[in-house]
């Protein structure tokens, strides 16, 4: 089977090959979304790679990895790519950054333009459920890490680093329970794949020992005002004891702020318990409870296991890496 060229390309997008060969080194400045979105069409029905070959390509290193994630807006982006920039720049590994919103359509495209750049290597934090969506990255023979979320069917032969999402959950669940907490109100936010998922199976897991209430609210898609008047709504019943749960940091921000405005302390109104990254929330008050992650330690084994994929030094024993999160006791509760 003949393999396609970026000529080939070009002519079926109806655009010059230089057009192409912008398109795939990200300088877009003088093209449409219009443009672009037909030439990520093309190269994908084409299968287009610059070498088409997977001994080409992996014979031909570029010293460049990419890490795609779902939200850089957060401090556990910042902490987990560090993790992983510093496993590969002191190697002369240049480490590319990719943001794609929570969304399949972009995380797609930005997937097939860093394959077409022949990276080294992924690293992805993925943004859909099911691993069938990153299957054209193994059959392109490049290496990949998954980090973070995890995916429905995915293959074995393909590591993963997480946290102990469900276990730390379902152990909170228990202590917050024996606290004598009737409710547990927990603030996530989710898309699509979330970590979140798995700390709200591990809550529930607790509940049902416990008959304690459990209510989700997750915040995807609403503004801060819709937030406020489910908290009140949560905050209704005073017979209840009742604890706030925020399953990732920034929501921990928004729920401070309610607190703020409505006069409320914790814990004398209710308690408070938030997942996070770091322990800033030790000077608010009396100090907070946390459920503390360790993603910057995270992200350095994820890189060490991708520069093992690249150098084919895999251990077939260390499918799933998991980093145990660290309970931090604060006057919360």
């Amino acid at each position: 089977m003949k393999h396609a060229t970026i000529s080939d390309v070009a002519k079926e997008v109806g655009v010059s090959a230089t057009t192409i060969s912008s398109f795939l080194n990200g300088r877009y400045n003088k093209m449409s979304s219009a443009t672009r979105r037909k030439i990520n069409d093309t190269i994908v029905q084409m299968n287009y790679r610059p070498f088409a070959s997977a001994r080409d390509m992996r014979s031909r290193q570029t010293k460049t990895i990419a890490v795609i994630m779902g939200d850089t807006s957060n401090l556990f982006s910042s902490f987990l790519f560090t993790g992983i920039y510093n496993v590969f720049q002191p190697l002369g590994y240049s480490v590319l950054l990719l943001n794609v919103s929570n969304a399949a359509r972009e995380e797609d495209q930005g997937i097939d333009r860093l394959l077409a750049q022949r990276v080294d290597g992924l690293i992805i934090q993925p943004s859909q459920g099911n691993f069938k969506a990153y299957e054209k990255i193994l059959k392109n023979a490049t290496p990949l890490v998954m980090v973070d979320r995890e995916c429905q069917d995915q293959p074995t032969s393909v590591a993963k680093v997480v946290t102990n999402n469900f276990s730390s959950s379902l152990e909170l669940g228990v202590e917050l329970g024996n606290r004598g907490y009737q409710s547990i109100v927990l603030i996530c936010r989710i898309k699509a794949i979330s970590a979140q998922t798995q700390r709200i199976n591990g809550f529930q897991k607790a509940a049902e020992a416990n008959r304690v209430h459990i209510q989700v609210i997750n915040t995807d898609g609403h503004d801060d005002s819709w937030l406020a008047k489910q908290l009140s709504k949560a905050m209704g019943n005073r017979q209840q004891k009742t604890v706030f749960v925020t399953l990732m940091g920034p929501l921990l921000f928004k729920l401070l702020t309610f607190f703020k405005k409505n006069h409320l302390t914790f814990p004398i109104d209710a308690g408070l318990l938030s997942f996070d990254d770091w322990d800033w929330s030790q000077f608010v008050g009396d100090g907070i409870d946390l459920m503390e992650q360790n993603p910057m330690e995270m992200g350095r084994r994820a890189g060490k296991l991708l520069y093992q994929a690249i150098n084919q030094e895999n251990d077939p024993d260390l499918i799933v890496d998991q980093v145990p999160a660290k309970r931090i006791a604060g006057s919360s509760l």
